[in-house]
């Protein structure tokens, strides 16, 4: 077989490959999620809304347990494969095509939740504090927002590469995540995903760069201190022990947040 070219794309024109790549982080989100739910509301959490829901693996997976649950994002090819993906498992949702800076959605919901960097899509300062003032006018009071993203302590290495694999069935997708250049000034990284996929018939791989606003600590509290509607109530690592809060400080990477509506 001749060696594959490689294909210039974005990731997520290939939803089928991009859910792979995350399947076994779905359970211990879900499962993380209801703890926060149970935790911090105190009201039986129900309505749910994801921003950048992507192929929505989460939005299906609290369908399944039972909650009302909304999602929206820019891709098309991955709100195509949410819609099929419900369709298959016999699951409701609401699905549409929005920008998570400025989304209108129906009536009000106890929470939402939005995990693995997708806020940090947003480069600006004034979008990412247009989504929060979004995400808090769909929030009841009390409700919760679920936020995860890596911050980049003042002392990290500009240079770091991860690379993991998943396998489904006869599919196996092995995923490089290389950081090509961090500009601390604009508090841009730009970071390249190699995605290699194997099926029995056939080899793919992708190559996609974008970037990412940087956080630090103190970052992310001066752009909460814009939001006043949300306050800070505990912070998280990637191991979602809920029993087990931590402080936020320069000594944190990967941070998952519960902020609540006031």
């Amino acid at each position: 077989m001749a060696k594959p070219s490689i294909i210039q794309t974005s990731w997520y024109d290939h939803p089928q490959y991009y859910d792979l790549a995350f399947r076994s982080e779905t359970r211990p989100e879900a499962d993380f999620f209801e703890a926060a739910l149970r935790k911090y509301c105190s009201f039986r959490a129900r309505r749910l809304f994801e921003p950048a829901c992507g192929t929505g693996r989460l939005v299906a997976e609290m369908a399944a347990r039972g909650y009302r649950v909304s999602g929206f994002d820019l891709s098309e090819p991955s709100l195509c494969y949410l819609r099929r993906r419900l369709g298959r498992r016999g699951l409701e949702a609401e699905v549409t095509r929005q920008d998570m800076a400025d989304f209108r959605l129906s009536g009000v919901f106890d929470a939402a939740y939005c995990t693995f960097d997708s806020f940090r899509h947003l480069l600006t300062e004034n979008s990412a504090q247009d989504h929060l003032q979004c995400v808090a006018k769909h929030l009841r009071p009390g409700g919760i927002y679920i936020l995860g993203f890596h911050l980049l302590p003042p002392d990290a290495s500009e240079e770091c590469t991860e690379r993991w694999t998943e396998r489904h069935g006869g599919t196996q997708v092995t995923v490089t995540l290389r950081v090509l250049a961090t500009d601390r000034r604009r508090r841009i990284e730009t970071l390249r995903i190699s995605l290699l996929a194997r099926t029995a018939s056939r080899v793919v791989r992708i190559r996609d760069e974008f970037g990412l606003r940087m956080y630090t600590a103190a970052g992310f509290r001066r752009l909460l201190a814009k939001t006043p509607e949300l306050e800070l109530l505990d912070v998280y690592d990637f191991w979602y022990e809920i029993d087990k809060p931590l402080a936020l400080s320069d000594e944190l990477s990967d941070t998952v947040f519960i902020l609540q509506k006031r």
